[in-house]
């Protein structure tokens, strides 16, 4: 069975954003490769201005849910568009653990479509984009499981 993780592309921010999520994972980053890291290619140069972003990166959230990401280089054909297509869900175990990813999610947040609280699937859910233009949204069930 194949395990999904998120990956979020990012217009030059990439470095500032994981550091950002690894405060509020509280988890370290598993490593950074930057396009400079690339065998050179004649045929696709690097732009001077693209060295030190981020060709990749990631974290661990938990054992199982990984979150990783990179930097659009417009020169390469690629640029992230902010959207609200794909969200990334945290389904949380308790009521404190939403509110506590919920208040460090939302410093500075860009959107908040709904605010954390009681919904009739949900003890507490919230949709946002974060800072960062990415779409989060996040869900403790409690007592309210799905017939």
């Amino acid at each position: 069975m194949a395990i999904l993780h998120a990956y979020l592309n990012f217009n030059g921010n990439c470095e500032e954003a994981f550091e950002f999520y690894q405060s509020v994972f509280n988890t370290p980053s598993l490593g950074v490769y930057r396009f400079k890291d690339m065998p050179a290619d004649p045929n696709c140069p690097l732009p001077p201005e693209a060295a030190d972003k981020v060709m990749h990166t990631a974290i661990k959230i938990n054992d199982s849910v990984m979150l990783m990401g990179s930097d659009c280089i417009e020169s390469f054909g690629h640029k992230a568009t902010a959207g609200t297509t794909t969200y990334l869900m945290l389904d949380t175990q308790t009521a404190e653990e939403a509110k506590d990813l919920y208040n460090k999610l939302t410093v500075a947040a860009q959107n908040i479509e709904m605010p954390l609280g009681e919904q009739f699937w949900a003890e507490l859910y919230s949709s946002f984009q974060d800072k960062y233009g990415i779409s989060w949204m996040i869900h403790f069930e409690g007592n309210k499981k799905m017939q």
